[in-house]
């Protein structure tokens, strides 16, 4: 009985700090000194509706058959394993998931998996009349095509979680002409929209410069649209 009491009181003291005192004195500093990220980083429209967190990639596009054409316009981020080509990491209206795909190197699928996300890359560019592949004399159906531009990684390999919603700032490139000329602007207009969205290292050295695409899609939402 001597040591149950104090025991108790430990438990409870204890209790109290760990489990209010300091979560509250934390969600306080969090409020006060990084709302914004505490809160989850929530976009909203101009009526102040949430449409999405910067953190997580969304998908743009609308359902459609013509992949390529819906899809021209707006730019890819990295892909998920779980739609049919990946390249978008989150679908609510459709109730697609996101995932990684955890395929190792050595594993023939990770292969198909990067041909697929060429092919729709290609086919997405061809909707508005760029060409990146050329033939090769006497090539056959099997012969791959060789390449005029090199497709920087990222728009070819899922992220760990397919939710990332940055790219690279070749990857944005890769896609400047492509958005472009299905949006009817100028390539330069297009590359002052991707320079608003892309971040530099943090604190001047950590990491490396990303484009966020759920950002750029979004101002792109307010660009004219020709076609």
């Amino acid at each position: 009985m001597n040591h149950l009491r104090p025991a108790l009181v430990l438990f409870a003291l204890l209790s109290l700090i760990t489990g209010v005192v300091y979560p509250l004195a934390i969600t306080a500093v969090a409020q006060v000194a990084f709302a914004d990220k505490a809160n989850g980083s929530i976009m909203t429209n101009a009526g102040g509706k949430p449409i999405g967190s910067s953190l997580i990639g969304q998908e743009f596009a609308p359902p459609t058959p013509d992949f390529a054409a819906a899809h021209a316009q707006w730019f890819w981020g990295r892909p998920s394993a779980t739609s049919p080509v990946p390249y978008t990491a989150l679908n609510l209206a459709t109730g697609t998931g996101s995932s990684g795909s955890n395929l190792a190197p050595t594993n023939p699928a990770l292969l198909d998996n990067i041909k697929a996300r060429l092919a729709a890359l290609d086919a997405a560019d061809a909707s508005v009349g760029i060409v990146r592949t050329t033939t090769a004399p006497g090539a056959t159906d099997s012969t791959p095509a060789p390449r005029t531009t090199a497709v920087p990684v990222d728009l070819v390999t899922a992220s760990a979680s397919g939710l990332d919603p940055h790219i690279s700032p070749a990857a944005a490139e890769y896609q400047v002409a492509r958005v472009a000329r299905a949006r009817g602007l100028t390539e330069d207009a297009v590359r002052a929209l991707v320079r608003q969205h892309t971040q530099g290292r943090a604190l001047g050295v950590l990491g490396e410069p990303v484009v966020n695409v759920l950002t750029l899609n979004r101002a792109m939402q307010t660009t004219v649209l020709v076609k």
